[in-house]
């Protein structure tokens, strides 16, 4: 038995062999390999869903259109603000005065100009002095308007016709006076402004309704004018 003090002779290591050949895994192994990865449970359980990744994309992309568009904008993120609600506040405007147009002067927007039941035309005179009285000039002038078409209907140059609109009594009345024909279409003109296009009446637009009323009223037709027709 050998003493503490004696020395263990050394292991001779094993002698290696030659180097072998490299591992190598072809491109679709590797494929196929990390495919069955990525699909384990630990993988999947953290995948963003559908909705998730749309909305990111979506995100990616609109954010790097509005980069891209301040960057180029001067004033960077605030010249971009002040563009888009400068160009909000200008379709606004533009919508508002669109229809504001549409219903004053478009033809789809006009009704008839008797919407109540019939009236004689002192009735409709007598309501408007009423309105005008009380400075109410909106209702004034519609009165005025049907008032004078009334007065039209009631010496026959018009035919009492039901749906009759502003602009058809102020086009028919113009054949039998037509030196009056400029007046009465610019009154059927202010008549659907007011009543359908909702703009303001003034003390003028009435005066001008009560003085063409009244001189309709003493203006002799010319029923033998070649465009004129009886009802």
């Amino acid at each position: 038995m050998p003493s503490p003090t004696t020395a263990l002779p050394l292991l001779t290591p094993l002698a290696a062999g030659p180097p072998g050949p490299p591992v190598t895994v072809d491109r679709e192994q590797a494929r196929r390999e990390a495919a069955e990865e990525l699909s384990r449970q630990i993988y999947a359980a953290h995948r963003p869903g559908p909705f998730r990744r749309a909305w990111n994309w979506l995100w990616d992309h609109l954010f790097h259109a509005l980069e891209t568009a301040a960057f180029h904008t001067p004033g960077g993120w605030l010249g971009l603000l002040l563009i888009a609600l400068l160009a909000a506040g200008l379709l606004l405007a533009l919508r508002l005065r669109l229809g504001a147009l549409r219903n004053a002067a478009g033809p789809g927007r006009r009704t008839a100009l008797f919407p109540d039941g019939p009236r004689s035309a002192a009735q409709h005179r007598a309501a408007a002095e009423e309105h005008a009285a009380a400075a109410r000039w909106e209702q004034a002038v519609l009165e005025r308007m049907r008032a004078l078409v009334r007065s039209l209907e009631e010496r026959a140059l018009l035919d009492p016709r039901p749906g009759r609109t502003a602009h058809e009594a102020a086009a028919e009345a113009t054949r039998p006076l037509p030196a009056l024909g400029p007046e009465l279409t610019a009154a059927a003109a202010t008549f659907d402004a007011v009543a359908y296009g909702g703009l303001p009446a003034t003390p003028a637009d009435y005066a001008r309704l009560a003085d063409l009323d009244t001189r309709l009223r003493h203006t002799t037709p010319d029923l033998t004018a070649p465009a004129w027709a009886a009802p």
